[in-house]
């Protein structure tokens, strides 16, 4: 079996009525796909993303339908394959990806710096680097290609965005992902904390089922920019 379709860090195989993702040990940071690979970084990965699936479910349905490759086809028993992969069902994803920011650091600390907003939102005076937000702030992006990077928009941008793809939705849908967005991040963000984590941002994906219900799809790993409460330096994807 050969991949239908690679991402920056993922590969994507066609199992018929599904799909069976397959997180690799590539790299990616700032779009960027790096030369050299992280031993078995793609099972933590799909490890994460099945841990927070799990605990999201009452938020939101999810596209994980098994990471046991005894459920899969006969290819992916296989070393190479057990542990970081995942069987997903089908879904029709949504243009835009759901930023979430929690803390001022990153990007918006660079963009807070130089007119006090983040992606157009005006925060309050004074914060600062790595600071709490009163509350965690929506800041969508557009979906790059590989070698692409991707592009800020508001919220308002993202409800034109939506209805270029999906006529008569778009209000609907961008309302429904920054709701959800924040809901999600609020759970995970309070349980990363009480295991001394810090997720100051992170960012999820949607997807349309075969019923037109949004479900969470892509992965779920909180590692946008997450640090240990004792450890200040920043982690890429």
């Amino acid at each position: 079996m050969k991949p239908i379709k690679e991402g920056k860090v993922r590969e994507i195989y066609d199992n018929g009525d599904s799909l069976i993702m397959v997180a690799t040990d590539r790299i990616s940071c700032f779009d960027v796909i790096l030369k050299n690979d992280v031993t078995k970084k793609g099972t933590v990965l799909t490890q994460m993303s099945k841990f927070w699936f799990d605990m999201t479910e009452d938020i939101l349905p999810n596209h994980m339908i098994s990471v046991d490759v005894n459920d899969m086809p006969e290819f992916f028993r296989q070393p190479a394959f057990d542990g970081n992969s995942m069987m997903c069902k089908r879904l029709n994803m949504l243009p835009i990806e759901c930023i979430v920011r929690g803390y001022i650091t990153g990007s918006g600390w660079a963009s807070y710096q130089k007119d006090g907003t983040v992606c157009g939102i005006t925060l309050p005076a004074g914060l600062k680097e790595s600071d709490k937000l009163p509350e965690p702030i929506y800041t969508p992006s557009t979906k790059a290609e590989i070698g692409d990077h991707d592009e800020n928009i508001s919220y308002e941008q993202s409800i034109s965005h939506l209805e270029k793809y999906f006529p008569g939705k778009g209000e609907e849908y961008a309302a429904k992902l920054r709701d959800c967005t924040l809901a999600l991040y609020k759970k995970c963000a309070d349980y990363a904390l009480s295991k001394g984590i810090i997720i100051a941002d992170t960012k999820f994906e949607f997807g349309l089922d075969e019923d037109g219900n949004i479900v969470i799809g892509d992965e779920m790993k909180q590692d946008t920019d997450s640090r240990p409460l004792t450890n200040s330096s920043q982690e890429t994807g």
